[in-house]
């Protein structure tokens, strides 16, 4: 199965630097990295540029001016021009354990898709990691996390555990580590554009891909994340943006009219 690994970012290259040090340290790399560039200044892309000199595996770059938060518009645009079957999503500011990929493709199922989870690093910790752009053990890791079950990783528990853990809040995901068969994601037309700022694109589009069929697992023991501190989003927008996920939720919408569709290829620039 070829793999896309789907990275958001927006200015903040050093965590982005942190981020795709762990990618290519995974066990099962993937077959194409894009990044999903939120509008990011020259000194992300110098970044992207080093690390594509040093790599034989297809790493893109796609970019977008920045108009403000719309990471919904930018992973669409990432969606579009990935060239595999399954996609893995995540975001710039995680730290991945070496078998965080494996991990996933463990469970990979048709007519699935899957969330996980992420430890919280303190702002201490983050600080000294951010300066010297090392990585270090997962177990330096989990001791300093804020909510260590997060970080432990038992993969004879991730598959069995992979379609009862949170039952009953089927809409529970975190954006920055999903992961979807491409093909699930054009069904329903990708993230909801109509959704921009903080929060809800990531439950909004779970709760199409299961009014079409499309049953979530949850990554639980597995696909383990180190989440590097940062402070909160502006919630500006949040009334809005759930407004949108309920009408989606109420109406039992499939497809949203503002997503992937509303772009073309020609248009996405790949820097």
């Amino acid at each position: 199965m070829k793999i896309t690994l789907i990275v958001s970012t927006y200015n903040w290259p050093a965590a982005l630097d942190l981020c795709l040090q762990s990618v290519f340290q995974q066990s099962r790399l993937p077959d194409e990295i894009i990044i999903a560039d939120d509008g990011s200044d020259n000194d992300t892309k110098e970044l992207i540029n080093n690390f594509q000199s040093k790599t034989h595996i297809v790493l893109k770059h796609v970019w977008h001016a920045d108009e403000g938060f719309q990471l919904s518009a930018i992973r669409n645009k990432a969606i579009l021009i990935a060239s595999c079957e399954y996609i893995i999503q995540i975001d710039g500011d995680l730290i991945l354990h070496a078998e965080f990929i494996k991990d996933h493709l463990s469970i990979a199922t048709r007519n699935k898709f899957v969330s996980g989870s992420r430890l919280l690093l303190p702002s201490k910790l983050t600080v000294k990691l951010l300066h010297e752009r090392e990585i270090p053990s997962n177990h330096t890791l989990l001791l300093a996390g804020n909510n260590r079950l997060n970080g432990i990783r038992i993969p004879l528990l991730t598959r069995h555990l992979s379609s009862i853990y949170k039952r009953r809040k089927p809409y529970y995901v975190k954006g920055c580590n999903m992961a979807f068969w491409r093909n699930d994601l054009l069904k329903v037309n990708g993230y909801n554009e109509e959704i921009s700022g903080w929060g809800k694109e990531d439950s909004e589009l779970a709760i199409r891909l299961i009014n079409s069929g499309i049953s979530r697992l949850f990554l639980k023991f597995g696909g383990i994340a180190y989440h590097l501190f940062h402070p909160e989003a502006s919630k500006h927008r949040e009334g809005l943006n759930n407004a949108i996920l309920n009408e989606t939720l109420f109406t039992r919408k499939v497809r949203c009219e503002k997503g992937i569709d509303f772009h073309s290829l020609n248009d996405i620039c790949v820097l």
